[in-house]
């Protein structure tokens, strides 16, 4: 089975690498699609997210092994290849022979003739003489070497050196390579925390309450999501603890109309419902009809009837409802450098070029959204980023044109639960992984004058 295993897994490198797809996406339909063991779903799960994490380094350290562009090898015997050094660098319990050995196995499957003599020589190379994969070290290498061994791209490493100093970027890095727990969020319109945490033990779910929101638990063990009840039948939804702290802040009231101006895929949408006692109106805006069925679905499971997904750019939000939300919220597009761990495909589709495109995009949007919202009401911008340009540089740059505005203390809006109290003095709510534990998220509350 192993070996089938291991071409499952090439299989959805290929997915990612040649057709973009979502490493997590890919690998979720291959384990429906295939009634694999346990032993077996562990596997390919460590090889898919441990191959796609490593991406980078395992091409330097290849290129150290080949003697030609890596463009210049066929996409399918590339992914053999980074898959068999993965196991042979990264996977202390694979024997090198299988993984030498199946790797040439799956070359004659589905490689030109010699193909499998290539992968047979390359590996067998690493195997021999591992030292060439040595990482750089010494004088003037520290950042080259972090980042080679944290598996993330230098330039990234670089560009959080110069903003946090190196000591919190190798703090960072390694943080992003732990394994990111899963987290439910109470549907309080149908059970109590409490109840709910009977329903998950008695599903065999092992779990503890959050320290940050009174709805939310951190799972530790559990089975497929597909057959676990509590969840399919609605009584929970999957969220992080940080993602579920902006409905906090928002802290909309029964009756009133909310904006959630880009919605996708719902989570914060139906967490405002539920804090609504699902009374009022929310109009849950996204510009793809898709990913609006997707809203409607996870309202339709929680039993949430007042959300209405529409079809409209966030950038024209405050056209079609000019000063009409008591609150909105502004879950801006961004670069997502807090939620690396839960994304392993994400750190190398990044660029200093892209993010930097971001800010003027979100100043816009919250331009807009402004627009929406009555006198005396409210506007949350909220991110899943760490960057300061993204973010705080955002708001300051919205303040310094709308005296209309004002910014709150956001933090004193948060659960009064340890860990969240921690930030109940800050004006702006500013999460790093490193330092609290969770995805990197940040909220600011601004308020209308009257």
């Amino acid at each position: 089975m192993s070996d089938f295993v291991r071409q499952t897994a090439v299989n959805i490198l290929l997915e990612v690498e040649e057709k973009g797809a979502y490493a997590n996406v890919a690998l979720a339909r291959a384990l429906r699609q295939q009634d694999f063991a346990a032993q077996d779903r562990r596997f390919l799960t460590e090889l898919v997210y441990g191959a796609v994490k490593a991406g980078g380094t395992l091409d330097w350290m290849l290129r150290r092994y080949v003697n030609r562009p890596l463009k210049k090898i066929e996409p399918r015997i590339r992914a053999i290849l980074r898959l068999g050094l993965y196991q042979l660098f990264y996977l202390d319990k694979v024997p090198a022979s299988a993984a030498c050995n199946t790797a040439v196995e799956l070359a004659k499957k589905g490689g030109h003739r010699g193909s499998s003599g290539f992968v047979n020589a390359v590996l067998r190379t690493a195997v021999r003489e591992p030292e060439k994969a040595a990482f750089p070290t010494g004088k003037g290498h520290a950042t080259e070497h972090l980042a080679l061994a944290s598996c993330h791209p230098q330039w990234l490493v670089k560009h959080w050196v110069r903003a946090l100093g190196f000591d919190a970027a190798e703090k960072l890095c390694h943080f992003d390579n732990t394994e990111a727990p899963l987290c439910l969020r109470t549907n309080t319109l149908k059970n109590t925390p409490e109840e709910l945490a009977i329903a998950l033990r008695e599903a065999g779910v092992k779990c503890v309450p959050s320290a940050w929101t009174p709805e939310g638990f951190v799972v530790q063990e559990h089975g497929a999501l597909d057959a676990l009840a509590p969840l399919q039948d609605g009584r929970c939804q999957v969220q992080d603890e940080s993602s579920m702290l902006v409905a906090h802040v928002v802290a909309p009231q029964p009756g009133e109309f909310i904006i959630d101006c880009c919605a996708a895929p719902g989570g914060k949408t139906t967490h405002l419902a539920q804090l609504m006692q699902n009374r009022g109106r929310i109009v849950a805006g996204d510009i793809y009809e898709h990913k609006l069925a997707r809203i409607q679905e996870n309202a339709d499971r929680l039993g949430i009837g007042m959300i209405e997904p529409v079809l409209v750019d966030a950038r024209e939000i405050g056209q079609k409802y000019a000063g009409q939300a008591d609150r909105v919220l502004v879950d801006a597009p961004c670069s997502g450098l807090g939620v690396l761990r839960r994304k392993p495909d994400a750190r190398w589709h990044k660029s200093l070029e892209k993010i930097k495109a971001l800010p003027p995009l979100q100043l816009a949007i919250l331009e807009s959204a402004a627009q929406a919202v009555r006198p005396g009401g409210v506007l949350v911008y909220s991110t899943c980023t760490i960057e300061q340009a993204e973010n705080q540089d955002v708001v300051r740059a919205f303040l310094a044109d709308h005296a209309e505005f004002r910014l709150e203390q956001t933090g004193s809006f948060l659960p009064p639960l340890p860990q969240a109290a921690r930030h109940a003095q800050d004006d702006m709510v500013q999460l790093y992984p490193q330092v609290d534990g969770t995805d990197g998220f940040f909220i600011a509350r601004l308020s209308k004058r009257r």
